[in-house]
């Protein structure tokens, strides 16, 4: 047990994601505790394997919503039955936003988006504008092709990305390679045309219409933004409504 509480101790320190879900009531097991960690298998159990396969999906989802909550569970058949109540806490790593190409409208949005304290990391491959000069606020500011970059990335549900290239190069290889991951938030800067043109691209290049579905295009709320400023506050609007739960496209919940 003392390895656990180790594990928990290290996670929550790093900030880097973690779930515990513990037996409060039961016929046996009570104080039995289970972790999850992201790419990792369990760490420890409640006891009952069937009561680990119950747990396990409410505890991965727990480390992204950050809910805490207690749930009663009913593994077994017949009369077998046994009702348990596991406490489940999840702890989420902090919000990261990844903004890929560094034109006008990123600047502003770093700045909202650090306002909001989530950890930015500008993507650009051309470096005269992916500058520390421009970016004074950013965490992190990667001068490579940006679909190189997300490939080595962990990309996970409290990672959102604003793609602000608006050039199929760059804007493609990108949007396949974030789509084929579960994030919180991924946008695309264009015109309802453009990503319906850009749509049908990436169909034929393999990605499913599911997936097309997750993806935010206009990216940001409609507001009537129209400086740069504005349509920045329209992208940062759209990314915490969906952190929230209120996004309009179905990707990940937060409830």
């Amino acid at each position: 047990m003392g390895e656990l509480y180790d594990l928990l101790k290290v996670r929550l320190e790093a900030q880097q994601g973690v779930s515990q879900a513990l037996v409060v009531r039961g016929p046996e097991f009570v104080g039995s505790r289970l972790l999850i960690v992201p790419g990792q298998a369990p760490h420890g159990s409640t006891g009952d394997p069937e009561l680990d396969k119950l747990v396990i999906p409410d505890a991965e989802r727990a480390i992204w919503n950050g809910a805490a909550f207690t749930r009663k569970y009913s593994p077994g058949e017949g009369t077998s039955v046994r009702e348990f109540e596991v406490f489940i806490e999840g702890f989420p790593p902090p919000p990261t936003l990844i903004i890929v190409g560094a034109g006008h409208i990123a600047i502003p949005l770093t700045v909202f988006a650090k306002t909001l304290n989530y950890r930015v990391v500008v993507v650009d491959a051309r470096a005269a504008f992916a500058t520390r000069e421009r970016f004074p606020m950013a965490d992190e500011i990667i001068v490579e092709w940006p679909d190189e970059v997300l490939e080595r990335i962990g990309l996970n549900p409290s990672t959102s990305i604003a793609v602000l290239t608006h050039d199929p190069k760059f804007d493609e290889p990108t949007l396949k390679v974030v789509l084929s991951h579960e994030v919180g938030y991924v946008g695309a800067i264009g015109s309802r045309k453009t990503g319906e043109e850009r749509s049908e691209r990436l169909r034929k290049q393999g990605i499913t219409d599911e997936q097309l579905a997750r993806l935010h295009g206009p990216i940001g709320l409609d507001i009537g933004a129209k400086v740069p400023e504005e349509i920045a506050l329209a992208i940062m609007g759209e990314i915490v409504a969906t952190r929230y739960g209120k996004d309009r496209n179905g990707v990940f919940r937060a409830s």
